[in-house]
């Protein structure tokens, strides 16, 4: 509990694992990343039984999926908070490699599940979308690149890692899925960012991210369509974002009570792209609240402990892995409301989804594994010695 409180925690040398890791992580984050999973099997109850109906599935059949897909998250985080930044180095690389491997070969072994693009392998039993395990590996992979950069003697890392950056957002763009695309490359520019890019480089790569939009635009019917429905002025009541906006004006500020929503009824991806909505009618703006205050507090405690780190690739993959967990959620919930174009994102813990809860839960345990309590000095005191020195 005096850790909760003031932050810090004793290592005792020789302490079984456990104990010591349990004194050194970050509890008040995996707690806030409990309570999203736990809202996400509460909205999934009163989100999926339509679409199970539908499909001819027992009421509550994609609600046990998502605790046994959840099961494994939780799992797998855990694991992953325990790891030491040097293992999740190594796993991250191995597994960015695999994923991306996994993406290249989606145009002949993928499916798009009726749904335009082909992101998905289908396995029978379930599906694995590539792109969603590429992103944390994506982050360990650049951060290793832009640290190294920083020694003496040391590989042009910047370079090399936006080059990788390029070459995946290339892959993305081609199922389409702009979403990640844009995603990768926001992850690539706060640990550029937090590495100490000059500022007028980062005004030419957000020119640049323009120019590649635009052109995309021009060149994408489905990237055209969700923009210009984005631009236009009216919402038609009859498409998915129409529900959504109508739904969460139903709900108020304290919903229209439990099991009594409609947008379920009419939404598709009500379980998945727009549970927010139906969290906003049901329980109203109470929880929605709740719910951004839950992402608010991961991104920030994450940050907090990331600026007393020294070691510089904790540090930007720390960052990065925090910032795009919190982008992720902020883009979801922005679409539901209209405040930026439709992506196709789940929500992170919350949403309905194998591949998202599994990859959040290895992203989230990486963020874990970076941000607890290591016995050195503090950033802050080493730039001290230095001004004095």
């Amino acid at each position: 509990m005096t850790e909760m409180v003031y932050g810090t925690a004793p290592i005792r040398a020789g302490d079984p694992v456990l104990p010591r890791w349990w004194r050194i992580v970050d509890k008040w984050a995996m707690s806030c990343i409990l309570l999203l999973f736990g809202i996400g099997l509460l909205l999934g109850l009163a989100a999926s039984p339509p679409l199970a109906a539908k499909n001819g599935f027992d009421a509550f059949h994609y609600v046990q999926r998502q605790a046994v897909f959840g099961g494994l998250a939780m799992t797998v985080m855990l694991i992953t908070s325990m790891m030491s930044p040097d293992l999740v180095r190594r796993l991250g690389v191995l597994g960015f490699v695999a994923a991306f491997l996994a993406l290249i070969c989606l145009p002949f072994l993928g499916t798009d599940f009726g749904k335009g693009a082909v992101r998905w392998y289908s396995l029978g039993f379930a599906s694995v979308q590539p792109s969603e395990f590429l992103k944390p590996g994506f982050i360990i992979l650049a951060a290793w690149l832009m640290a190294a950069a920083q020694e003496l003697g040391g590989p042009p890392g910047r370079g090399i890692s936006l080059t990788v950056a390029l070459v995946v957002v290339g892959f993305l763009a081609m199922q389409p899925d702009f979403g990640q695309a844009a995603l990768i490359l926001f992850a690539w520019g706060v640990m550029y960012f937090v590495a100490g890019a000059p500022f007028m480089l980062l005004i030419g790569m957000a020119g640049g991210v323009v120019a590649a939009g635009t052109l995309a635009y021009q060149q994408s019917e489905h990237f055209a369509r969700r923009i210009d429905g984005f631009l236009s002025p009216e919402i038609d009541p009859r498409t998915q974002l129409g529900y959504a906006t109508n739904a969460i004006q139903e709900g108020g500020f304290f919903g229209v009570g439990v099991g009594e929503g409609q947008v379920k009824w009419s939404l598709p991806d009500a379980h998945t792209d727009f549970i927010i909505a139906v969290a906003a009618e049901e329980y109203g703006l109470i929880l929605v609240a709740v719910i951004i205050a839950l992402y608010c507090t991961i991104v920030v405690r994450a940050l907090m402990r990331l600026m007393r780190e020294r070691d510089m690739f904790i540090r930007l993959a720390g960052t990065g892995l925090a910032c795009t967990f919190g982008v992720q959620a902020l883009i979801n919930m922005g679409v539901a409301v209209k405040l930026l174009p439709a992506k196709g994102m789940t929500l992170p813990f919350v949403s309905y989804g194998g591949s998202s809860l599994i990859a959040g839960g290895i992203t989230v345990g990486m963020l874990l594994a970076l941000t607890r309590v290591r016995p050195q000095g503090e950033i802050g005191d080493i730039l001290r010695r230095r001004g004095r020195a």
